[in-house]
C-alpha cells in the first residue's frame, strides 16, 4: 500500500499546482516563477545527493576506492540519456517561441507538453529507483527514505505544475484545458516509477547505477532547463533564495525521515 501511495504523490503534486488556473485570476509573475523555478532545482538536486548518489556509493562500501564507480558511470549514463532524448523529441519550452529537436508538424501545446515529459520522467524514475531498493532490502535505503523522495518530489510539483497552468491559460486556453493539460504532464511519473521498479527487481545487481542514473537524469533537466530558465533576466535573485529553500527542504526531509 505504501508502494502505491509513494508512486502516486508526486502526481497529486502535479495535479494540486495545475489547479492554480482556477484560483488565479491574471498570469503567475515573473516573480514568483522565478522563485518556483529555483526551488524545483533546489530539490531536485537535494534528492540527487542525499537521496541517489550517497546511497549508490555507499551500497558498493566493500569495493573500498571503487565504490564510485557505479555511481560515476550510472551517472554519466542518466545525463546522456536525457540529452539523447532532448534531442531526438521535438519540445517547446515555455516562455520561448523556437522549437527544440527534429522539425515536426505537432501543435504549440503538443511540443509543451513533450518538454514537460522529458522534465517529469528522471523524477518518476527518481521515485521508483529508491522504492526498489527499499524493496530488495538495500542497506541505507528504507521505506522511510524512499516516501520522503516521494514526498519532496511532490512538493516541488506543486509549483511546476502551476508554471504549466498558468501560461497556457494565458495563452488563451480554458481553465479545464489549462489543468487537464498540467495534470497529464506529471502521469509520466508514475509509469516511470513503475517501469524501474520492474527493471530493478529483475537486476538487482545494477541498482547503484540505477539510483545514479535517475541522478544524472534529474542533473541534466537542472542544468539544461531549470537554472537557465531561473537565472536569465531580472528577479534571478528570486530563484537563488528559492534554491536554498528548496535544497535545505529536502535535505531535511531525507535526513529526518531516513
Amino acid at each position: 500500500m505504501a508502494l502505491i501511495i509513494g508512486i502516486f504523490i508526486p502526481l497529486l503534486g502535479t495535479m494540486l499546482g495545475a489547479a492554480f488556473v482556477f484560483l488565479m485570476k491574471d498570469g503567475m509573475s515573473v516573480r514568483l516563477q522565478k522563485t518556483l523555478l529555483g526551488f524545483a532545482s533546489g530539490v531536485m538536486v537535494a534528492a540527487s545527493v542525499w537521496s541517489l548518489l550517497i546511497p549508490a556509493i555507499e551500497m558498493e562500501a566493500d569495493a573500498g576506492k571503487g565504490a564510485v564507480w557505479p555511481a560515476a558511470v550510472g551517472f554519466l549514463l542518466g545525463m546522456g540519456f536525457l540529452l539523447l532524448i532532448d534531442e531526438l523529441t521535438p519540445h517547446l519550452h515555455i516562455g520561448t517561441e523556437k522549437p527544440e529537436g527534429p522539425r515536426s508538424h505537432l501543435s504549440r501545446t503538443a511540443m509543451l507538453a513533450l518538454a514537460v515529459t522529458i522534465h517529469n520522467l528522471p523524477e518518476g524514475m527518481a521515485v521508483g529507483v529508491v522504492f526498489a531498493g527499499a524493496g530488495e532490502g538495500a542497506a541505507h535505503l528504507t521505506l522511510a527514505s524512499a516516501l520522503a523522495v516521494s514526498v519532496g518530489i511532490a512538493i516541488q510539483n506543486v509549483p511546476e505544475g502551476a508554471i504549466i497552468s498558468m501560461p497556457m491559460r494565458a495563452a488563451g486556453n480554458s481553465k479545464w484545458k489549462s489543468f487537464l493539460i498540467g495534470s497529464l504532464s506529471g502521469v509520466v511519473e508514475p509509469l516511470g516509477s513503475i517501469a524501474v521498479i520492474l527493471l530493478a527487481s529483475m537486476m538487482t545487481p545494477a541498482l547503484p547505477y540505477l539510483l545514479a542514473f535517475a541522478a544524472g537524469a534529474m542533473f541534466y533537466v537542472v542544468v539544461e532547463e531549470l537554472i537557465p530558465e531561473a537565472s536569465e533576466g531580472e528577479h534571478s535573485n528570486l530563484s537563488t533564495i528559492g534554491f536554498a529553500l528548496g535544497f535545505v527542504l529536502m535535505m531535511v526531509l531525507d535526513v529526518v525521515m531516513g
